[in-house]
């Protein structure tokens, strides 16, 4: 695996140290041996996880200001658990309603020796900011006007929303909630991953 991952971050430009393609690595694996039990993700292949899960994460890094983050609906830790190996100066809270989910990341975080990600089992509304993040993400979590009324109290006054889609989600950009605005939208370049992936940024 650690073969295929240099080979994908080295077509994706993407420069990394030897600590942190292990710790990728070794994320994939325990993914793979906890999916079994828990089914944390549709992705059966660890080498589709590089894929489809790593490489997709960590695409979205050099777009991300800041230094605290929240990742919105974070599943089994995606994208908050490869962003946080790869930009180990940020903090990246991970927020989950499901309790297998956090006990994973609890694993996660211990094994990997993370002490850069605080996993957190709350609903998003429920959850309080203090302070208040530098950007909140989310990969495939809900509509941007959902993820901005259930989110909006959990960035910053200079906070950003950043939201992971497949292709431009016109109809979601043309009817954002008031008091949003629409920064930019980013084509992201993934090796190897079938259909397109795009970033919306979104300010308050």
């Amino acid at each position: 695996m650690i073969i295929k991952l240099t080979s994908l971050l080295k077509t994706a430009h993407i420069s990394l140290s030897d600590q942190q393609i292990h710790q990728l690595v070794a994320y994939v694996e325990l993914l793979h041996k906890w999916n079994k039990a828990y089914n944390l993700t549709s992705v059966r292949d660890p080498q589709q996880m590089l894929v489809r899960h790593i490489l997709d994460s960590i695409v979205v890094e050099p777009h991300l200001q800041g230094h605290r983050f929240i990742d919105v609906g974070t599943g089994p830790g995606l994208p908050g658990v490869p962003l946080a190996i790869v930009r180990p100066d940020a903090h990246f809270t991970l927020l989950d309603s499901l309790g297998k989910r956090i006990r994973f990341l609890k694993q996660v975080q211990y094994e990997l020796k993370l002490s850069n990600i605080t996993p957190v089992q709350s609903r998003v509304e429920d959850f309080i900011a203090e302070p208040p993040f530098d950007g909140v993400i989310s990969r495939a979590f809900a509509s941007l006007n959902d993820m901005l009324n259930w989110c909006c109290h959990l960035a910053g006054e200079n906070g950003r929303f950043y939201a992971l889609k497949g292709v431009v989600p016109e109809d979601e950009i043309a009817v954002l909630p008031e008091g949003f605005t629409l920064d930019k939208v980013l084509k992201l370049s993934v090796p190897q991953l079938e259909g397109e992936r795009h970033l919306v940024v979104i300010s308050p």
